[in-house]
C-alpha cells in the first residue's frame, strides 16, 4: 500500500506537498522559487521598480552554477572551491557566515562544457531543518540548516557506468515532498530518478529506464492525478510521485542529449521544449493505467536551449536560441508568437514571473524587467548586477533579490 499525502492545489496546475508546515511566503527554497515555477509570490513584488538597485552585500563563495535558496533568515548556497564541493550557510540580513562545510568531489569537465567550470550546477532544496544538496558528480547529502551538520550521505558515481557520450555533470535539481527527497543521479546513458528518505537517505522506490538529464521536476495534477514531469536524456515523462511507476513519456532527442528545459503547466498544458525542437503544449487523457499526451500546439519558430520559460496568466515568457536570445511572448492556450525583441540578449536568462512583470537575469549580468504584456517587448528596467557572467538563477526573499556570478553571492534591495 501506497500512502500519498494530502494536495493544495496551486496556480497553473502545480501542487505543493505538506511537508507538515508550509513555507512562509517569504522562502525562496528550491529551483524557480516555491512553486518551482519561476513565479515570485505577489508580497514580495515591488510596488514599483526603483531606479538603480542598492547592494547590500558581496561575498566570495567559488565556482558553479547552483542557484542560492532561502529559508526564513538563512541563505543557502553549494558551490565549489578546488576539489572540494562546499555547502554554506549565511544570514540574509547582511551575508555574514553562519555554518560552511566541505566534501572531496574532484570532477573534470567535458572540454565541451571547459567554459562552464566544474559545478556544482544543481539548486539545492530546503524543508524545515533538512537542506538536500546534489554535487556535479552525483554525491546527494542531507544537512542540518541550523548546526550544519550532515545526517547522510550519498555517493551515486559507483553505481553507474561510465558515460558512453558526452555528458556535462549533474544538473538535475532535487524536490523535497512528502518526507522524501526527489533526485536524479547518474551519467549519460544510466540512471535513475529516485525517491530517498528524507531522514535515513533510504532508496523508497527508483526509475532506472533512462539516463539523466539536465532539466528539473515540477508536480503537476494531470487529469485529477499528481505526477512529476521532467526530461530524461531521451524523453519527456510523468512519474507516479508514490512509487516512481512510469506514468507516460514523450520522445524528446536534443543534440548531445542536452534536454534542459524545465517543463510548465499553464492549466491542463503542459509545456515542453528543447535545443532545436519546437515548443509544444500536451494535454493528457487516461484510462485505467493507460495514458495518452494529445498534442495541443506546436511553434516551430520558437526553440529554447537552457532557458526555461515562466507563465504569467495565460501568456508564456521566454528566450528563443535564435538571434544570439530572443524574448518572446507567446498566448499558452494556442501556441502563436505574439512578439519578439530584436535579439541579442544573451546566451541564457534566467526568468522570473513577477506580477505584471517579467525579470530576466541575462548571462551578460543584466537584470532586465519588463511588462507582461502580449502588446509589445516594453522594458521598465534594467540594472548591470555584476562583473562577471551570471549563469545561476536568481532567488527572491525579503524584498531582496539574490544573485550568484562566477565566484560571488551579491544581495540586491528591491526597495524603491
Amino acid at each position: 500500500m501506497h500512502m500519498r499525502s494530502c494536495v493544495l492545489r496551486l496556480g497553473g496546475g502545480l501542487l505543493a506537498w505538506f511537508l507538515g508546515a508550509v513555507a512562509p511566503a517569504a522562502d525562496w527554497p528550491q529551483w524557480r522559487g516555491p512553486n518551482r515555477d519561476g513565479s515570485i509570490p505577489a508580497a514580495a513584488v515591488p510596488a514599483a521598480w526603483p531606479k538603480q538597485l542598492q547592494r547590500q552585500w558581496r561575498i566570495e563563495v567559488g565556482e558553479g552554477h547552483a542557484s542560492p535558496v532561502v529559508s526564513g533568515p538563512r541563505v543557502f548556497l553549494l558551490s565549489r572551491q578546488g576539489d572540494e564541493e562546499v555547502v554554506r550557510a549565511v544570514a540574509l540580513d547582511d551575508g555574514r557566515p553562519l555554518w560552511s562545510r566541505k566534501y572531496p568531489a574532484p570532477y573534470d569537465p567535458s572540454p565541451y562544457a571547459a567554459a562552464h567550470g566544474k559545478g556544482p550546477r544543481s539548486t539545492p532544496a530546503v524543508a524545515g531543518q533538512r537542506l538536500i544538496t546534489v554535487g556535479v558528480g552525483s554525491i546527494v547529502s542531507c544537512w542540518d540548516t541550523v548546526s550544519g551538520n550532515l545526517l547522510w550521505q550519498r555517493d551515486f558515481a559507483k553505481d553507474f557506468k561510465p558515460p558512453s557520450s558526452l555528458f556535462y555533470g549533474m544538473s538535475v535539481s532535487p524536490m523535497i515532498l512528502h518526507e522524501r527527497a526527489i533526485v536524479y543521479v547518474g551519467v549519460s546513458g544510466d540512471g535513475a530518478l529516485m525517491a530517498l528518505n528524507l531522514e535515513t537517505g533510504r532508496t523508497e522506490w527508483a526509475w532506472k529506464r533512462d539516463g539523466p538529464g539536465y532539466a528539473s521536476p515540477i508536480l503537476v495534477t494531470l487529469a485529477g492525478v499528481p505526477q512529476l514531469v521532467l526530461q530524461s536524456q531521451r524523453a519527456s515523462i510523468g512519474i507516479d510521485p508514490a512509487d516512481g511507476k512510469l506514468l507516460w513519456s514523450i520522445p524528446l532527442e536534443t543534440r548531445y542529449d542536452q534536454n534542459i528545459i524545465t517543463p510548465v503547466a499553464v492549466g491542463d498544458l503542459v509545456i515542453l521544449a528543447g535545443l532545436s525542437n519546437p515548443t509544444t503544449a500536451y494535454r493528457f487523457e487516461h484510462s485505467g493505467d493507460r495514458w495518452t499526451p494529445k498534442q495541443v500546439w506546436r511553434n516551430e519558430a520558437i526553440s529554447l536551449y537552457m532557458s526555461s520559460p515562466v507563465a504569467v496568466g495565460k501568456l508564456l515568457f521566454g528566450l528563443a536560441e535564435r538571434n544570439k536570445g530572443q524574448l518572446f511572448c507567446l498566448d499558452a492556450a494556442s501556441g502563436k508568437t505574439l512578439w519578439t525583441n530584436e535579439g541579442r540578449t544573451g546566451d541564457n536568462a534566467a526568468l522570473l514571473a513577477a506580477g505584471k512583470a517579467v525579470l530576466a537575469l541575462t548571462s551578460q549580468s543584466e537584470l532586465i524587467v519588463f511588462k507582461a504584456q502580449p502588446d509589445e517587448f516594453d522594458v521598465l528596467a534594467k540594472y548591470a548586477v555584476s562583473d562577471a557572467p551570471t549563469w545561476a538563477h536568481p532567488a527572491v526573499a525579503g524584498g531582496r533579490i539574490l544573485i550568484k556570478d562566477r565566484s560571488e553571492l551579491m544581495c540586491w534591495s528591491l526597495e524603491p
